[in-house]
């Protein structure tokens, strides 16, 4: 006997929720609280609903923890994933209820595959990691007003010394937690031991590229937002380019393909070819940092060290 899922489509906002059941046809609104998500959940058939909502940051988190304590499936969509699938159907207006009612036909149209469940340790070290990479970037902006030389009161030294100690800490945090756990240590010790991959790259990519070592290359280099997609149509061939993925993962990338060039001969020697063949240095950092990403796949896939 095959049981038919329910599909069920849920806006989020910063205080409430708007589901639609798509089965019955109902919509709901409700407090975005753990109080207000728990009741809704017990009316529920855990096991044969399948919830689709869009990625909202910090306002999907007690939302996402409900469902999992509940064993429901669910799926968290990029926002303009979602979008492109309202314009094709035709959806051009927008309202939280018609998101809603969208969400749940996308889940059923498209068949999504659900989330995989949360690691906690992964959670975590993700948090601290993106407290840094905050200070880090604030202190790149202190820096510049500092170079202005308008700091009388002396505040912007203080506030300089006050995020270099904050950010020290931070990475201090981060490691004691790659280490804390035996899989990401594991991890971590064998994406340090590839070249121009230092404790910053390795941390973002434990931290925001958890399918690492569990997909193909072409996928790992898509969800990176390092896989040249085509641009032809008839007899005209546009030019690839790469587009979408994960932005730090692909910063943390580049600076860690320029590490490789300079420290292996092996990635400097395909970074020679590709700009000679090319013509532009940058597309030839970018297919080093698509080439490193590779590597690091099928090294996390077989558990094995990098061979120089």
């Amino acid at each position: 006997m095959t049981i038919h899922p329910c599909f069920i489509g849920c806006d989020i906002a910063k205080s409430h929720l708007d589901l639609f059941d798509e089965t019955s046809g109902t919509s709901l609104r409700i407090a975005n609280t753990s109080e207000a998500i728990a009741t809704w959940l017990s009316s529920l058939d855990a096991q044969a609903c399948f919830i689709a909502f869009e990625a909202t940051g910090p306002y999907d988190r007690m939302l996402r923890q409900a469902l999992e304590q509940a064993g429901c499936r669910f799926a968290r969509i990029n926002p303009g994933r979602a979008r492109d699938f309202a314009r094709a159907t035709g959806r051009l207006a927008k309202t939280d209820t018609i998101d809603a009612e969208m969400l749940a036909a996308m889940a059923r149209a498209l068949a999504l595959m659900p989330d995989p469940a949360c690691d906690p340790a992964r959670n975590a070290l993700a948090q601290l990691h993106k407290r840094r990479d905050q200070l880090v970037e604030m202190r790149a902006a202190e820096r510049v007003r500092h170079s202005e030389g308008k700091d009388p009161s002396g505040s912007l030294a203080r506030h300089l010394a006050w995020l270099d100690a904050e950010i020290v800490t931070l990475e201090r945090l981060v490691n004691e937690a790659l280490q804390a756990d035996e899989t990401l240590a594991r991890a971590q010790a064998l994406l340090r031991s590839a070249p121009g991959v230092g404790p910053v790259t390795a941390a973002t990519l434990i931290a925001l590229m958890p399918e690492l070592g569990h997909v193909s290359p072409k996928a790992v280099a898509a969800l990176a937002g390092l896989a040249p997609f085509n641009n032809d149509s008839g007899r005209r061939r546009g030019q690839r380019m790469i587009k979408g993925g994960r932005r730090r993962v692909r910063k943390a990338l580049y600076m860690a393909a320029l590490a490789a060039i300079r420290t292996s001969s092996r990635f400097k020697t395909f970074y020679d070819a590709i700009r000679a063949r090319s013509g532009a240095a940058k597309v030839a950092i970018i297919a080093v940092a698509r080439k490193l990403l590779v590597t690091l796949n099928a090294m996390l896939k077989t558990r094995t060290a990098f061979q120089s």
